[in-house]
C-alpha cells in the first residue's frame, strides 16, 4: 500500500511541477524577470513556511536545534538548485513545455537518481539508505536501475523528437507558439540547467537530520521533509533574486511591478497561482519520498519525479501545440518517448514493490 500512495503523491508533485508554467502564459506586459521573481517569492519564500507549519509545527524549533554545518549544506544545496531553476527558466522560453522539460530533466533524473547511493558507497550513508554496491546486489535494486535506464531512454527519445521537429518546421512555424523558439541556445541551457537542478535531490539528502528530527518529535513521518524544504528553497530564493532584479535593472524593468499600463491584479494572481503550483510538486514529492524512504530507497524517487514531470508537461505541449506542423513520424516518436517514460515509472514502481 505504501508503494501505492507514494506512486500517487509523485504523481500529484509531477502534474503540479509539469503544468506550473501555464498561469504565467496569462501574464501580460511584464517581462520574463519580473513574473519569474514574482512567482518565485510565493513558492520559495511564503507558501513553503506555511506548509510546514501545518503539517510540522514547532518546526521553527527544530531547525534552530539544528547544526550549522547541516543548515549550511542544505541551504547550499538550494543554492546550486537556484541556479538550475533559473536557467530552466529560460529554457521553457527556447524550447517550450514539452521539449524542455523533457531535456532537463532527463539530465536532472540521471544525476538526481543515482549521485546520493554512488555518495554514501564513499562516504557514508544516512538512516537506512542503501548504497550503490547494496542496490545493485538485490533485485529490487537492479529492477530500479533498469527503470531509470529506461526513463533516459524514453527522454532520450523525446530529444530525438525535438530534433526532427527542428529540421522539418520553418522560422515562422517554430516561432508560432514558442515566441522565442531557439534549439541550439536551448539545448546548452538545458544541459546546464538539468545538472544543476539535481542538487534539489542532494538538498534532501544532507537535511536528512531535519527530517529525522522532525520524526523524533513525534511528527508523523509523511511530513517530516517539509521543514528540510524550507531550508533549501530560501537557497533557491538567494540565487534567483539576485538575478532577477539584475535584469530588472539591466532592462530597466523594475517599473513592472507598479505599471498600471498593466493589468496588475491579474499578472499578481496568475504569478502567485504558478509559484504555488511549483512547490506543491515538492510538497508532494516529499510525501512520495518519505514513503520509499522507509525501505532505504528514496533515491527512486527522483527517478519517478522527473518521469511523471515528463508524462504531463508532453501532454501540455501537445494540448498547446507546440508540436503543430510536426510531421506524423515526428509524432509518433514523441508518442514513443512518453509511453516509454511511463512504462519506466511502472518498473520503478515494481521494484521498489519487491523491497516492501
Amino acid at each position: 500500500m505504501q508503494v501505492i500512495l507514494g506512486l500517487f503523491y509523485h504523481f500529484i508533485g509531477g502534474f503540479a511541477s509539469g503544468s506550473f508554467y501555464i498561469p504565467f502564459k496569462k501574464v501580460k506586459q511584464w517581462a520574463w524577470e519580473s513574473y519569474w521573481l514574482v512567482g518565485g517569492i510565493f513558492s520559495w519564500l511564503i507558501v513553503p513556511p506555511l506548509g510546514a507549519a501545518l503539517t510540522a509545527p514547532g518546526y521553527l524549533a527544530t531547525l534552530t536545534r539544528t547544526p550549522l554545518s547541516t543548515l549550511f549544506y542544505t541551504y547550499l544545496m538550494g543554492l546550486l538548485w537556484g541556479i538550475g531553476g533559473l536557467t530552466f527558466g529560460l529554457t521553457m522560453r527556447y524550447l517550450g513545455l514539452s521539449l524542455g522539460m523533457a531535456i532537463v530533466l532527463g539530465f536532472c533524473a540521471a544525476f538526481g537518481t543515482l549521485i546520493p547511493p554512488i555518495f554514501y558507497e564513499f562516504f557514508g550513508r544516512s538512516g537506512n539508505a542503501k548504497t550503490i554496491s547494496e542496490l545493485l546486489s538485490t533485485t529490487s535494486g537492479l529492477i530500479i536501475f533498469a527503470g531509470v535506464l529506461l526513463c533516459l531512454a524514453g527522454i532520450a527519445i523525446c530529444g530525438k523528437a525535438g530534433t526532427l521537429k527542428e529540421q522539418e518546421l520553418s522560422a515562422e512555424q517554430k516561432t508560432e507558439n514558442i515566441k522565442e523558439f531557439n534549439f541550439p541556445k536551448g539545448i546548452l541551457v538545458a544541459i546546464f540547467s538539468g545538472v544543476l537542478s539535481a542538487f534539489m535531490s542532494f538538498g534532501y539528502e544532507t537535511g536528512k537530520p531535519i527530517a529525522e528530527a522532525t520524526v523524533a518529535r513525534g511528527i508523523d513521518p509523511l511530513w517530516q521533509n517539509n521543514p528540510t524544504l524550507v531550508v533549501i528553497l530560501l537557497g533557491g530564493l538567494t540565487t534567483n533574486l539576485i538575478w532577477c532584479v539584475y535584469l530588472n535593472f539591466k532592462n530597466k524593468t523594475g517599473g513592472d511591478y507598479t505599471n498600471t499600463a498593466a493589468p496588475l491584479a491579474r499578472n499578481y494572481f496568475f504569478s502567485a497561482l504558478a509559484g504555488t503550483t511549483w512547490y506543491l510538486q515538492f510538497f508532494f514529492y516529499g510525501m512520495g519520498e518519505s514513503l520509499f524512504s522507509a525501505n532505504g530507497l528514496g533515491f527512486s524517487s527522483w527517478t519517478l519525479h522527473m518521469a511523471f514531470i515528463i508524462i504531463v508537461s508532453n501532454i501540455w505541449g501537445i494540448y498547446f501545440n507546440e508540436w503543430k506542423g510536426a510531421s506524423p513520424r515526428t509524432m509518433r516518436v514523441i508518442v514513443l518517448g512518453i509511453i516509454t517514460v511511463i512504462v519506466s515509472t511502472m518498473v520503478v514502481g515494481y521494484g521498489n514493490y519487491l523491497a516492501a
